[in-house]
């Protein structure tokens, strides 16, 4: 093991990478949807013809371990573990590790968050359903730190694969 390890450091290192933004992203995710669905669930309780609105507040922390997912999938890609050759050097493989980690830490910061203001936008649609579209903008705002780090790993994981390193 110690050896494969060794002889595939770099592969390794951006194997790392691919899966933190998977790990971490995802993690925040089910923290997000957790927390926002404890607040739905309370007030689908009380009004279950709120059940529609409530769900889609609920969903919008998921968003940042389906980013995670796909910088994953592009970092693999890129790195020839799901087709081509995967031999990368130790320099290769440390930059796909430090480009996945935007994608890894600010997807699960933000879903946690964005949970917390879903979780709220919740409490609101449950006093003024009326009020939705405005409850709406309270999570999206968070979702905009999600898809800079989104843009940000695909740009430098992308690049990376240009590289003669």
């Amino acid at each position: 093991m110690i050896d494969f390890l060794a002889s595939n450091f770099g592969v390794t290192l951006a194997a790392l990478g691919a899966a933190l933004a998977v790990f971490f992203a995802g993690i925040g995710s089910a923290q997000g949807v957790g927390i926002a669905g404890q607040a739905a669930a309370g007030v689908v309780t009380e009004d279950p013809s709120k059940f529609g609105k409530v769900l889609v507040l609920q969903l919008l922390p998921g968003t940042q371990g389906i980013y995670g997912l796909l910088i994953g999938f592009i970092a693999l890609s890129q790195i020839g573990i799901l087709g081509g050759s995967s031999d990368i050097s130790v320099a290769k493989g440390f930059l796909y590790l430090f480009a996945c980690l935007p994608m890894a830490f600010a997807g699960w910061r933000s879903a946690v968050s964005q949970g917390k203001a879903a979780a709220a936008a919740i409490g609101l649609v449950a006093k003024r359903p009326e009020q939705f579209g405005k409850a709406m903008i309270f999570p999206a705002m968070v979702e905009t730190y999600a898809i800079l780090a989104l843009l940000v790993s695909i740009l430098m994981v992308s690049a990376i694969g240009g590289m003669n390193i």
